[in-house]
């Protein structure tokens, strides 16, 4: 087992990674725990939950499963409601334990219940996709969407740790493979050029899902994802760096619809135009703006935006992001490969990158 531990002003936790976790899960479990509550979706519970209520025998509370409805689309206030109504239906107490059995969207609600019930309950990770390993599950961030805003309504509640089991990544979708490994080699290019450039070495090979590989690129990516939030922890300066590609696949994802593309595929098309932009506005060299491109075309992400109507609604869009000031949109740029700063662009040269990388009307 390959161990991380993330130190924020709010505690410290441990992750796991290690082939087989599920089947110790009970260890990250509270002896004090008064009840165990599992939120997960129909598909993962079949894949998995018989595995994780195996592993909770070893708990001496009860253990309840809450199954929402799958996909981005209900990442909603409904959903949350269901693990509210489930927890007070039950009225469980401020000892109760939530365990996030699922991908980012799971993650994000179960946090965002344990952050809300009671005014804060502990919870667990488990991630089950790439992108939700590597990601979203560290760092404490939990929220839902709104029609007007991704990840709008939310609150930052970090888990008591995080479990994550490598051998579900074989299960998943090759789509899934691709959204995750784009936040991957995010990491390389805001932190370690030498991971980015690791990463195109061994493109094929993660794509192929080799486990050696795989576990060396999430413990990696886990490890700078630690280092971010232990420096700063609720996004006040730092933290931000790691929302490269996200204004633009933020818009992506609102304009598209939540859930036609993958978050990690419109992160991916976003690492290219953030690429672009820097290009403009802080000189990247184009040389490291093609390997951006050619990267994220070798781990199956899309390179070519939607067109979503125009300029004027990609500028609607982006000026919902989280990182705006005033209206003024920020965006995370590159000055080279391995160093993020956060700033606002010209509109001028925002227009330029969508005509070079969005798709025509």
């Amino acid at each position: 087992m390959q161990s991380v531990i993330v130190q924020t002003p709010s505690g410290d936790y441990p992750i796991h990674i290690e082939a087989g976790a599920l089947g110790s899960i009970a260890r990250s479990i509270p002896d004090n725990a008064s009840a165990v509550i599992v939120v997960t979706n129909p598909t993962i519970d079949a894949l998995y939950g018989e595995t994780v209520r195996q592993s909770l025998q070893a708990v001496s509370c009860p253990v309840q499963f809450v199954s929402l409805p799958d996909g981005e689309a209900h990442k909603s206030f409904d959903s949350l409601s269901q693990i509210l109504d489930a927890l007070l239906a039950k009225q469980r107490d401020r000892r109760a334990v939530i365990v996030a059995l699922g991908g980012g969207v799971i993650g994000d609600m179960a946090g965002f219940a344990a952050a809300i019930y009671m005014r804060g309950i502990r919870f667990v990770q488990i991630p089950t996709t790439l992108l939700a390993q590597v990601d979203s599950s560290v760092g404490g961030k939990t929220a839902v969407n709104h029609p007007l805003g991704k990840n709008m309504i939310g609150a930052f509640h970090q888990p008591i740790a995080v479990e994550i089991d490598t051998n579900v990544l074989q299960t998943l979708p090759q789509r899934e493979i691709s959204a995750g490994l784009a936040e991957v080699i995010k990491y390389g290019l805001i932190l370690d050029e030498p991971f980015f450039a690791w990463c195109e070495a061994n493109a094929q090979a993660l794509m192929n899902r080799d486990p050696e590989y795989l576990s060396q690129a999430i413990e990696r990516s886990c490890q700078f994802k630690a280092q971010v939030v232990g420096a700063d922890e609720r996004e006040s300066g730092l933290r931000a760096i790691l929302n490269l590609g996200h204004t633009f696949g933020h818009a992506i994802e609102a304009g598209l619809g939540y859930g036609q593309w993958l978050h990690g595929e419109a992160v991916g098309c976003g690492l290219i135009m953030a690429a672009e932009l820097s290009h403009r506005v802080c000189g990247l060299e184009m040389a490291q703006v093609e390997r951006v491109r050619a990267l994220v075309g070798a781990i199956g992400c899309p390179v070519r935006a939607p067109a979503l109507g125009g300029a004027d609604h990609w500028f609607d869009l982006m000026r919902g992001d989280k990182k705006a000031q005033a209206g003024e949109i920020q965006f995370v740029l590159m000055p080279r490969i391995g160093e993020a700063i956060v700033r606002a662009a010209p509109e001028t040269a925002v227009r330029e990158v969508l005509a070079v990388c969005c798709e025509s009307d």
